[in-house]
Parts: C-alpha cells; sequence; structure tokens
C-alpha cells in the first residue's frame, strides 16, 4: 500500500504542474486512506506537500514570465493572513464532537472530510463543464472583490487543508481576467505562500515524522515536473474534464465512506 501511496503522491506533483490545482483533493484522501493519517493531521501534511511541490511549478511559472504579481499580491496577502488566523485562533479550540445522534457523531475529523468531499463534488463540476475563457482586453479588473475573495479562500485553507487551486484557478480567470497560462502559474505562488504559511502555523500543535514527510513531498515535486514537461505537448484544458471526473468519484467515495456508511439508520 506504502508503494501506491508514493506513487499517487507523483500524481499530485502532475495535477500541479498541469493544471495549477488538485494538489490537495489528491493527497488528503492519500494520506487518509492509504496511509492512515488522521484527517486532522493530513490537513497539516497536506499543506506542506503541495506548498512544497507549488514552490517547484512557481519558480518555472517565474523563469517563463508566466506571473501576474499585481493579481497575486491583491488576491494572495488577504488569503495569508486569513489562513493564519483560522490556523492560530479558530482550529484549535474546536470542539472533538459537535453533536451526536443514536451512533452517529459529528467530530471534528467527520466535519473535515465531509466539507472536504463537498468541495471536491463542486470543483469537480467546474472540472468537467467547458467554460468560455474572457478576453482579457481592456477590462477593467475588480481588486476589491479579490481581496474578498482571497479571505474566503483563506479561511478554507486554514480549515480543511487544502491549497485552494481549484478554487484560485476560476478566480484569476473570470475576476482577474488572466490567460490560462497565467492563471495557472499565478495559483502556485499563490498557493505557496497559503499552504506554507498554514502548515507553520499547525507546527506546534502536531507531530511532524519529517522522514515519511519530506519522502512524500519528494515525489510529489518530480510529479510537478512531469507534469509541466506533459503541458508542452497537451492542453491543460484538454486534461480537466478527466481529472475532474476523477475528483467527482473520489468525492462521491468519502461522502459514502465517512458519512452514509457510518450513520445508523
Amino acid at each position: 500500500m506504502e508503494i501506491i501511496g508514493f506513487f499517487l503522491s507523483v500524481l499530485i506533483g502532475i495535477s500541479l504542474g498541469l493544471l495549477g490545482s488538485g494538489g490537495s483533493i489528491l493527497t488528503i484522501p492519500i494520506l487518509v486512506y492509504v496511509f492512515h493519517l488522521s484527517p486532522s493531521d493530513a490537513t497539516v501534511y497536506s499543506l506542506f506537500v503541495v506548498g512544497t511541490s507549488s514552490l517547484a511549478g512557481t519558480i518555472n511559472g517565474a523563469k517563463h514570465h508566466l506571473l501576474d504579481y499585481k493579481t497575486a499580491l491583491y488576491f494572495g496577502l488577504p488569503s495569508v493572513f486569513s489562513i493564519f488566523f483560522m490556523r492560530q485562533f479558530i482550529v484549535p479550540f474546536l470542539p472533538e464532537v459537535w453533536l451526536t445522534f443514536s451512533k452517529f457523531r459529528l467530530t471534528t475529523d467527520l466535519l473535515i472530510m465531509a466539507l472536504f468531499s463537498v468541495l471536491m463534488i463542486l470543483a469537480s463540476f467546474s472540472m468537467i463543464k467547458k467554460r468560455e475563457i474572457v478576453s482579457t482586453i481592456t477590462i477593467e479588473i475588480k481588486y476589491s472583490s479579490l481581496i474578498i475573495k482571497g479571505v474566503f479562500i483563506g479561511l478554507l485553507t486554514g480549515f480543511v487543508g487544502v491549497g485552494g487551486g481549484f478554487l484560485i484557478i476560476p478566480t484569476l480567470l473570470f475576476s482577474a481576467k488572466l490567460p490560462m497560462k497565467n492563471a495557472v502559474a499565478t495559483s502556485l505562488v499563490i498557493i505557496v505562500f497559503n499552504s506554507l504559511l498554514g502548515f507553520l502555523g499547525s507546527l506546534t500543535k502536531t507531530t511532524i515524522h519529517w522522514d515519511f514527510l519530506l519522502l512524500f513531498s519528494a515525489f510529489a515535486i518530480v510529479g510537478v515536473f512531469i507534469g509541466m514537461y506533459i503541458s508542452k505537448f497537451i492542453s491543460n484544458e484538454k486534461l480537466k474534464p478527466i481529472f475532474g471526473w476523477f475528483v467527482l468519484l473520489t468525492g462521491i467515495y468519502i461522502v459514502m465512506k465517512e458519512i452514509v456508511f457510518k450513520f445508523d439508520f
């Protein structure tokens, strides 16, 4: 199972390298179901894996002048502050059990997986559905809207442990009006800061097995370079629907396993 898990970690990187998103969508289920980490620990590990993997993609994006620094600042800075707030002042004080109904217990871990599965399903629809990309010519960008969306995605990242790429990409495409390649590159730099700050905010509250985490991250980084290489030959728009169906099936599996099968009807 561990060999399968490390192979799947390469897919995390490939997803980030190709699409600029999808890393956390794969990371958390792999850590929970293959390596048997608790959802709470998996969110922390996921932030590190996705953050370090995205850093490799960010360097490549900067090299090819694809980063939009102004958009990254307006969107990323509010996101970073909201992540820090969530990890430092909200997550540590959440109750272990939210409610009990018959034999069903809604714990924080279950709530994380439930919210995560819903996000996966919603994200899959945006990946499967074909959208017309708006032209970037002389269109006014509302940076106040970017700030608000940055705060929201930051809070979500801090709680669920996702890099937020599947939410960031549509925002950069349709609110910041960036071309797809620029949106992918810019999303990666935002994910780096979001994920690594969220990870640092959790270091004192989680025991980290560094040997495992660094090895897992190394495989994911290899996947990033594979993904960036593949992107030279295959359009990421063609791959997105395929990845979207995979994400949808994974989200449904988590709902069935974590909620439906545990509920005492």
